[in-house]
């Protein structure tokens, strides 16, 4: 395969040359790395990865190819964690040509060629990823042979609102094995009555602020038993007849959503009302509670991260892909953290003390390999 030469540049004026395997385009981004030795269909459709120019650091990518895109019957990808790649680009040690696994249809290749994606090949990230260790997180272009670098608009990450890039916007009901859609600009008298069609059986109903929502968090709770209602970021659902909040996870700056933050205050009012937050969400539920979050030198992106379940001994490894964190110092007396970072000390979760609110900053959803976390999820809907 004929690999043209493409150059990785950090806003430090480091140069990291490489060969293309994917498509061919210049690209801006935060360069970011993750520590996952597998995953790259899961972490690529992942939205949180928008705007992110994503350096794997485990030597060998691509040798299992990629799974059919296919849809199932509720709208539900059956093996991405969404309908698209979302990672603006892909920087490998060395990515293999050859692939093979009984439920690989392309290469990793072809399927960035197709869905216009950028790959790198030949660079050293080891001395990449030691780099962004020692400097922290910063913004990156890649510029082909014939581009002069100074062609490529870099935007700062912290001042796009990609949280608005990649949630829905349509009103997305999961009922009956199905999905519906209804405009936002949709009555809320007229969407609970047609609700109330689809429950027939009386189930549980979760509203779901849709910050960039993995695949396999809807699934985690469908396959719980209840209705699940996705609404955009910035949708006013507090009209809407529901048993439970979920906020998901999502890309960039949590400073940027504050239309969510003002909506989740605003549920807050009702005490008795479970919400339950992961990754974006574990911010966003902190700051409707007066609390505020950070960025991190370089963030959180792997499948190995332990943290401790505070008042217990119980430890767990988990997987994680957030750049910013809870501090815990502004946290008001009605709360508490949940879950530390052993690596760090920094937050991986909080509980308030009273009410059924709880949030972890880690993935209990993946199926990186443990998934003895998935037990928030039986516990959310358990307070229903």
């Amino acid at each position: 395969m004929q690999q043209k030469d493409v150059t990785l540049i950090l806003d430090d004026g480091s140069r990291f040359s490489g060969k293309s395997f994917g498509y061919e385009k210049p690209v801006a981004g935060e360069v970011v790395f993750n520590t996952a030795m597998t995953g790259y269909p899961e972490s690529l459709t992942d939205p949180s990865y928008a705007g992110q120019l994503m350096t794997l650091t485990y030597p060998l990518v691509g040798n299992y190819g990629v799974p059919p895109f296919t849809i199932e019957a509720d709208g539900i990808p059956t093996f991405m964690e969404s309908a698209k790649i979302h990672a603006e680009a892909i920087i490998v040690a060395d990515y293999s040509e050859e692939y093979s696994h009984w439920n690989a249809k392309e290469s990793l290749a072809e399927w960035l060629k197709r869905e216009q994606i950028p790959g790198i090949t030949g660079i050293d990230t080891r001395a990449l990823t030691k780099k962004l260790r020692e400097h922290g997180v910063m913004m990156g272009r890649i510029v082909f042979e014939e581009v002069e670098s100074g062609e490529l608009k870099v935007e700062s990450y912290e001042d796009i609102n990609y949280v608005d890039r990649v949630s829905c916007k349509d009103i997305i009901v999961y009922a009956g094995g199905e999905s519906y859609a209804y405009s936002i600009d949709t009555p809320t008298a007229e969407l609970n009555s047609q609700l109330s069609t689809f429950n027939s059986q009386q189930k549980k109903r979760v509203v779901l602020v849709d910050c960039g929502v993995k695949a396999n968090i809807i699934r985690c709770l469908l396959k719980r038993g209840v209705e699940v209602i996705r609404v955009p970021w910035d949708y006013d659902f507090n009209g809407l007849e529901f048993d439970g909040l979920f906020i998901s996870n999502g890309p960039g700056d949590p400073d940027t959503c504050d239309a969510a933050v003002q909506n989740i205050r605003k549920a807050m009012q009702n005490e008795k009302l479970p919400i339950f937050g992961i990754c974006m969400g574990n911010q966003l539920l902190a700051k409707a509670g007066g609390a505020s979050v950070y960025k991190l030198k370089y963030g959180h992106r792997s499948h190995n991260q332990p943290v401790r379940m505070e008042g217990t001994n119980r430890c767990f490894i988990t997987s994680q892909n957030h750049g910013y964190a809870v501090d815990n110092k502004t946290l008001g007396e009605d709360w508490e953290p949940l879950f530390t970072n052993m690596n760090d000390g920094s937050n991986e979760g909080i509980r308030h003390k009273r009410n059924a609110w709880f949030s972890a900053q880690f993935h209990p959803e993946a199926a990186s390999g443990p998934t003895d976390t998935e037990f928030l999820f039986d516990e959310f809907v358990r307070l229903l």
